[in-house]
């Protein structure tokens, strides 16, 4: 009887532990299987995907006084304005005049600026179309809109959406352990806003032309026996030069 009791008794934990792992093993496959079924993908890659679109870059150049012109301020801003028209810009620069506001000809002399401005950074006045629009409150500022389209990467949706709670609602989903539908979105948009040329995020650039006397040079040092690998040698300085203590 005590042989037979000891018997028992080591078995009933040992099946009850098993029964357990299995129940758990079974419930976390059932997590991730409504989570796969819900669409959402785990790559952040694939959930907030960096995507080239042709988009509007635009420029408000605030009206000034009558006979005024442009500022010297303005005037920088549409000379960089029409670099980066001339570097990536696609179709026609376009200038809407805002009208209504009793200052016709203030912007009539602004917009001259612009045109004198766009000159001097290499954009002819033929491909300015100026267009107009109506000013609803004339209290505010009504700037001269240029536009222009181009080349840009973005995101195909805004950042700081929560479709799901990411509280303990939903016991299921929570014990996926999966990251969160927001999680990733601002680090990928700021990488799409970063970037200089957003044809760089499809394909690489093409090698320059090749350095031939460092080459032959390094080719020599590997004849004679030696490392042809360039040692950068930089002097530290002593913390009490640079802030000048002694």
């Amino acid at each position: 009887m005590t042989a037979r009791a000891q018997n028992h008794s080591g078995i009933r934990p040992l099946g009850l532990g098993i029964a357990l792992a299995a129940a758990t093993l079974l419930g976390a496959c059932a997590g991730k299987r409504d989570y796969a079924e819900s669409g959402v993908p785990i790559d952040v890659r694939e959930r907030h995907p960096i995507v080239l679109r042709d988009a509007p870059r635009s420029l408000d150049v605030f009206v000034g006084r009558a006979g005024g012109g442009l500022d010297e301020r303005q005037a920088e801003d549409v000379a960089e304005f029409a670099r980066e028209y001339r570097r990536s810009g696609k179709g026609g620069l376009v200038a809407q005049v805002p009208t209504g506001t009793r200052r016709e000809m203030a912007s009539h002399d602004t917009l001259n600026g612009i045109r004198s401005a766009l000159t001097r950074a290499g954009v002819s006045g033929a491909a300015l179309s100026v267009r107009t629009y109506p000013v609803a409150d004339a209290n505010l500022a009504s700037p001269i809109r240029l536009t222009f389209a181009s080349l840009q990467a973005r995101l195909p949706h805004d950042c700081g959406q929560w479709p799901g709670d990411t509280g303990v609602s939903n016991w299921t989903e929570g014990m996926t352990n999966e990251p969160y539908w927001n999680f990733g979105c601002s680090s990928q948009a700021t990488l799409a806003a970063q970037v200089a040329d957003p044809i760089d995020l499809v394909r690489s650039r093409s090698e320059g032309r090749p350095d031939i006397a460092k080459r032959m040079g390094a080719i020599a040092k590997i004849r004679e026996g030696k490392d042809p690998s360039t040692q950068y040698r930089q002097e530290t300085p002593q913390i009490n030069s640079t802030v000048g203590g002694r």
